[in-house]
């Protein structure tokens, strides 16, 4: 089994993250996926996703939305793809009642990568405020957390952004 480049790319909100993700792809000659994570739920949600679908297709990427179960993503192999967001995944796995979402996910994105000669994973700092949250979102903040630890392990690239600008944590600036 032979996996692709992985690039951990993470941050607080507005940050770049988004920005620097196409980027890592730029130069990327072959098919290009932007898989987005957000579910189907209400007009709001389908506006968004619509708007992903519009500016993905500006740039040259193919745009997928897969809420759940990210390994059972269709895509071509030797690919290059761009997974956002992964916070927003584990709240769906979470919220539909996956025993262990990390679990689940992090198997998800490893069949990913053995597809994807280039996968860039687009996540958030969260749980750095300090502040107690009811159980369900303490739960949620632990298990992004645990995401972000397992997948920055094994990850080629870790690259958080802070104010637009990329900075290297593992690995190499792309």
């Amino acid at each position: 089994m032979v996996i692709g480049m992985i690039t951990l790319v993470t941050g607080g909100t507005r940050c770049g993250k988004a920005k620097y993700a196409e980027s890592v792809l730029d130069s990327f000659e072959g098919r290009k996926y932007c898989i987005a994570t957000m579910g189907h739920s209400g007009d709001e949600a389908g506006g968004v996703i619509a708007r992903h679908y519009m500016l993905c297709k500006d740039k040259n990427f193919i745009a997928l939305n897969q809420p759940r179960d990210i390994g059972a993503s269709r895509i071509e192999e030797g690919c290059g793809v761009i997974l956002e967001c992964l916070d927003l995944l584990c709240l769906n796995e979470m919220y539909l009642g996956a025993d262990s979402a990390a679990d689940r996910i992090i198997g998800g994105i490893k069949k990913l990568a053995e597809k994807a000669a280039e996968l860039v994973i687009v996540t958030n700092e969260v749980g750095s405020d300090g502040i107690n949250y009811s159980h369900d979102t303490m739960n949620f903040i632990r298990q992004v957390a645990e995401l972000n630890s397992r997948i920055a392990v094994f990850a080629d690239n870790v690259i958080e952004c802070v104010y637009g600008i990329p900075i290297v944590r593992k690995g190499v600036l792309r």
